[in-house]
């Protein structure tokens, strides 16, 4: 007896679908809507029920809108008139004047040849047929395929190492161990982990597993893994569940309780970047409040925009970035006479 039931379609990489996302926004001068955009982009569209309930799949275009601002993208979002506050009728694009290089920024033609061959190299190695032909499927939503759009391909970083054999033991249900270093500690440190899911949030992949060494769920930053993720023969049981969903509310309930406060210097590339992340809400003066999930990767990213920002609070947060800048001061200054080596 033949099924009549529909073969779930293949999955798509996270980086091909952003990919495809930036490459269809950028070919629109217009903006397209989230139906139009569901319903015609790689990644999107596989799943994309017209007459049903979409509701996952809008779900995930909201993560992949943080996720392509978190990496600098300018996706800019437009209310058509008269339909104030109608979020199906909002219009997405990404203005190309202000994502290309500056203007006053020019290559030599040898150097103009070593980029396209870089970009190129990296297209046909990091995508897949599906992406490779996706200038042609903007076609068919209306998009100037005409113009080159190699040149934005490297922006969208690909996964950490870590990612493929987490996946892969996900995907066949073993245990695995990798060394893991926490902020604040000296060396990593060696875990053993059953995985549960993987998930990405704000930008960056995490594994949401069973740590065995204490026996309780952990969150873990695929960054922060620093050598190969070895897997064992030896396998577990995986009850029915929705671990990559309940990994995503935990993440979120995190980013929602913790809020910066800083105070950022007008016209920066600070001031321009902040602006932009999820859930920035401008203050009195010339203060942003921010949500976050981490506070040493927060602290990392603050550090470097130097004396364009600075902390308020929480103190959690005064305090890294001031151990950050200290260190920083400490590699840069110049050794006392008579202590050289």
């Amino acid at each position: 007896m033949v099924s009549s039931q529909k073969n779930p379609p293949a999955p798509v990489a996270v980086e091909e679908r952003l990919f495809s996302l930036v490459l269809a926004l950028l070919a629109t001068d217009a903006g397209l809507t989230k139906n139009e955009i569901l319903s015609t982009v790689q990644g999107y569209r596989q799943r994309y029920d017209p007459a049903g309930d979409n509701t996952s799949l809008e779900r995930q275009f909201e993560r992949d809108k943080d996720d392509i601002r978190e990496l600098g993208v300018p996706l800019e979002t437009t209310e058509p008139p008269g339909e104030p506050g109608n979020n199906q009728s909002l219009r997405y694009r990404i203005p190309r004047a202000a994502y290309e290089l500056p203007a006053d920024i020019s290559f030599s033609d040898a150097e103009t040849t070593l980029l396209n061959l870089a970009a190129m190299a990296w297209r046909e190695g990091s995508l897949s047929r599906e992406s490779q032909r996706a200038l042609l499927k903007l076609r068919s939503i209306g998009g100037d395929t005409s113009e080159p759009v190699l040149g934005y391909a490297p922006r969208i970083r690909t996964r950490d190492a870590a990612f493929d054999p987490l996946s892969d033991a996900l995907s066949r249900r073993l245990i695995v161990s990798f060394p893991y270093l926490k902020p604040g500690d000296a060396a990593a440190r060696l875990r053993t982990v059953s995985p549960l899911a993987l998930v990405q949030h704000q930008g960056r992949w995490h594994l949401k597993g069973i740590d065995n060494g204490v026996g309780e769920p952990r969150t873990f930053l695929l960054s922060r893994i620093t050598g190969p993720v070895k897997l064992t023969r030896q396998s577990f049981e995986l009850a029915p569940g929705s671990y990559a969903s309940s990994a995503l509310e935990e993440l979120d309930e995190i980013w929602e309780s913790n809020l910066a406060e800083l105070e950022v210097r007008p016209g920066t590339d600070a001031a321009v970047r902040l602006s932009r992340r999820r859930g920035a809400e401008p203050g009195d003066g010339d203060r942003v409040r921010l949500h976050f999930t981490d506070v040493n990767l927060l602290a990392d990213e603050l550090a470097g925009f130097g004396p364009e920002v600075r902390v308020l609070g929480p103190a959690r947060l005064v305090d890294a970035v001031v151990t950050r800048l200290r260190a920083a001061v400490r590699m840069h200054s110049p050794i006392p006479e008579g202590e050289a080596g």
